[in-house]
């Protein structure tokens, strides 16, 4: 690793960041302990102490300084910069530097830069009705919690894309380092454009512990770790030390030194169109853990070791020993040469620092984007299927998306601002037409056999599906948008991730002064019914039940029938703001059951009753539902046979597009009336519903409702393996024929009349059973079967 030797701060600017620094390392430890006496003016008492004290002190102190010295390379260089954390918990750290800097007080007015303002940061701290101890949205400036930890990286790289001005400081935590997500994410330099992204400087927080062992990064020896980081592809410099004086002038001199040489790195390809991937400088910043608090408390070593992680003093309301210790450490500041007589910050420690939104606080990055632009969207309609009749078009629904979605990106290719991710899987989930006007980004090293492949692609495919997230979250943050296509069974993989951006954008709803953010749009497809081929492990619909866990303002959940509803949800998801949008869609040739009219009508409704394939004349026996693209087959299939065998049968059959249309307004902004849906429904008469996914799932969003009781779902039940498509459904009874058998059984008095016809449903099945062992296929009535128009 480099080390950057030299003293560029003068006496007068290492006074300045240091003082900047003392300040915030007061305001932390004040956060973390104090509910009155802010600035010590009296001598500290037991009641001045909070009563639960919680908090992280260890990573705190580096991430001050961290910021204190990017403050000043904003200053100097005019430099549009963010900060991201990814030891979260350093939480007070950041609160300090922003109330510092004046952000804090312009977004919270009540709590102002003097004495009384400083006593309500403290107090709310981790307190009932105040904020959390993390870097969560309440804080000015955040793109990125950080209590879950993997995922600043590629955050940060997300960030940067298509931000060509903008510099992504971003922590790494040691104990964040050793999860599998950061470890992938190392790779984003090598999607990062220098032509036309931003740039992001990792800076790996080597303090040396978790919360009670060592990292793994802090013990493998500098000739390792310099291995690691320069064969991810990165330049490493070492800043390290415990001297404070020491350490602001190695930080200084080696962030002058990297800031110079992203400069270059940007000057080189923007002007003299060099293409070869650079080699990012990155930061390994070393300083012991709890840097200036206690040595040591209760007779063992604190400072440096992991004791440092939480806080260190952790009795301090009860106990005269660590009472008096907390006095000492707050007063080894020196307050009174930090905050004048009304408590506000003297001009030493602020009349350097960057002003106006040149503030990483106040950044308008960090806050829906610099100047956030919708996107335009060409009419969907034009895309649409032709459909002369129910069933007469087939089509593959994600191969008509992706026509519409290529020119979405040609409308908003001079705006930069469109992008798609996914795994390994755009082409394979068909939406290949958008390479047909840009190529997949790549900055490695690219062979003539490769296809689709260039530096300035605005698809991008990784495979790792938590980088992708990550990539498509800091981009969506910062004002762009975005979608995430995905084989539905491996979505999974990011359900954690899920649960950590719908909390954000849930709180980011009460604050008045966030700005909406594109939302996150995810296309699963590769679905559970046509994974027939690559068998039971590729075979899982749960990440829509994970989803609906959510709260009800952030999550949406759609079910397109066919390609033109495809279309249609899909426009409404990219115009939306501030929610996670789930789009269910099959890949594989099917029937396309409405016109773009129709289509339109029925997206708009949620769910409906498809009154050409009823025939209950307003009165039905039966309810048959369906909400999925091969429910909805087999329902109209099973609606088919049961009009040939049982004409005087009165079928209703309803779709599903929209799954929150079936919870109660009560539950979900979405939900539909009780009148209206007991209308639809009916409260007396059986309903047979095959869903896409867990049937438990459709219960849970019905129990409210009348008829729940008359309700019986089909869907996916566990039973999988590599076989027919059609034998998918019969190994999970969501089949037409087990159906038809539904039908019989619970429609009152249809079971004896209808003997014969659920005989011969029996009969076929065991027959399926027989041909597909025997041919491979499935049974020409099936694979040939046509809606036909009573």
């Amino acid at each position: 690793m480099e080390v950057v030797n030299g003293t560029p701060l003068g006496a007068d600017e290492l006074k300045h960041l240091d003082a900047h620094w003392r300040a915030a390392n007061y305001l932390s430890v004040g956060q973390i302990y104090l509910m009155d006496n802010p600035l010590l003016r009296e001598p500290l008492q037991p009641e001045h102490v909070k009563p639960r004290l919680l908090g992280h002190w260890g990573t705190t102190p580096g991430l001050n300084m961290l910021y204190t010295h990017l403050s000043r390379v904003i200053a100097r260089r005019g430099q549009d910069m963010i900060y991201v954390t990814g030891p979260g918990h350093g939480g007070p750290g950041l609160v300090a530097n922003v109330w510092l800097e004046g952000t804090y007080s312009e977004v919270y007015p009540n709590i102002g830069r003097d004495a009384a303002g400083m006593q309500k940061l403290f107090k709310q701290f981790s307190f009932p009705g105040g904020i959390p101890s993390h870097v969560a949205p309440e804080t000015p400036g955040s793109i990125h919690e950080g209590g879950e930890l993997g995922y600043s990286i590629s955050h940060a790289y997300g960030a940067a894309f298509d931000n060509p001005n903008l510099v992504v400081a971003c922590v790494v935590g040691d104990g964040e380092a050793e999860t599998g997500p950061l470890a992938a994410s190392w790779h984003s330099n090598k999607f990062l454009d220098p032509t036309v992204d931003g740039a992001v400087l990792p800076i790996l927080h080597l303090n040396g512990y978790k919360i009670a062992n060592p990292t793994v990064l802090a013990r493998i020896g500098d000739e390792e770790l310099s291995a690691l980081m320069t064969g991810y592809g990165y330049k490493p410099y070492l800043v390290e030390g415990d001297d404070p004086a020491a350490v602001h002038q190695l930080l200084a001199a080696t962030l002058d030194t990297i800031f110079d040489e992203i400069a270059e790195i940007q000057r080189r390809a923007r002007e003299e169109g060099v293409t070869e991937r650079p080699r990012w400088p990155m930061i390994v910043f070393r300083t012991p853990k709890g840097w200036t608090g206690p040595k040591v408390v209760d007779g063992v070593p604190v400072e440096g070791t992991w004791r440092a992680h939480q806080v260190p003093l952790s009795a301090a309301r009860g106990d005269a020993a660590h009472l008096a210790a907390l006095e000492e450490w707050m007063r080894s500041y020196r307050p009174e040469e930090l905050f004048d007589d009304s408590g506000a910050p003297q001009p030493v420690l602020t009349q350097w620092l960057p002003t106006a939104d040149l503030r990483m606080g106040a950044n308008p990055h960090a806050n829906g984007g610099r100047s956030p632009r919708s996107l335009e969207l060409p009419d969907y309609r034009d895309y649409g299927v032709k459909v002369p009749v129910p069933g007469g078009t087939t089509a593959e629904p994600t191969r008509v998306l992706g026509g519409w979605l290529r020119d979405v990106m040609t409308a908003n290719d001079r705006h930069r601002n469109f992008r798609i991710v996914g795994p390994d899987e755009t082409e394979s989930n068909r939406l290949g037409a958008v390479l047909e006007v840009t190529d997949k980004v790549w900055q490695g090293e690219i062979k003539p056999v490769d296809a689709h492949l260039s530096r300035h692609g605005r698809v991008m495919e990784i495979l790792s599906e938590h980088t992708c997230q990550g990539w498509l979250e800091g981009y969506l943050l910062t004002g762009r948008h975005g979608l995430f296509s995905c084989y539905e069974a491996f979505t999974h993989i990011v359900d954690s991730m899920v649960n950590q951006h719908a909390k954000w954008l849930a709180v980011t709803r009460e604050l008045g002064w966030r700005r909406p953010v594109p939302s996150l749009n995810y296309l699963l497809t590769s679905h559970v019914w046509r994974q027939d081929h690559n068998g039971f492990s590729h075979q899982d619909p749960g990440f829509v039940d994970h989803v609906m866990n959510k709260r009800s303002e952030v999550v949406r959940v759609y079910l397109p029938p066919d390609a033109n509803t495809l279309l249609s949800i899909t426009d409404h998801c990219l115009r939306s703001r501030d929610y996670i949008n789930v789009i269910v869609a099959g890949k594989q040739p099917g029937p396309s059951w409405l016109d773009m009219d129709a289509a339109v009508l029925h997206c708009v409704r949620g769910l409906g009753i498809w009154e050409w394939a009823s025939n209950d004349d307003g009165d039905p026996d039966v309810v048959l539902a369906a909400a999925g693209d091969i429910p909805t087959i087999e329902v109209l299939a099973a609606t088919s046979i049961l009009r040939e065998y049982l004409p005087d049968l009165k079928v209703r059959v309803v779709n599903v597009v929209n799954l929150m249309r079936l919870q109660s307004p009560k539950e979900h902004p979405h939900g539909l009336p009780d009148a209206e849906f007991d209308a639809i429904f009916t409260t007396d008469r059986p309903v047979v519903f095959a869903y896409h996914g867990y049937p438990m799932l459709i219960h849970r969003l019905t129990y409210r409702r009348t008829g729940h009781e008359h309700l019986h779902v089909r869907g996916y039940k566990e039973e999988g393996t590599t076989t027919t498509p059609f034998d998918m459904l019969v190994m999970n009874d969501m089949d037409r024929y087990h159906l038809v058998m539904d039908v019989i059984d619970r429609v009152p008095g249809l079971a004896r009349r209808a003997a014969t016809v659920r005989q011969q449903m029996v009969d076929i099945l065991a027959r399926h059973h027989e041909h597909t062992r025997r041919t491979g296929e499935d049974l020409p009535e099936v694979v040939n079967w046509e809606w036909r128009p009573a």
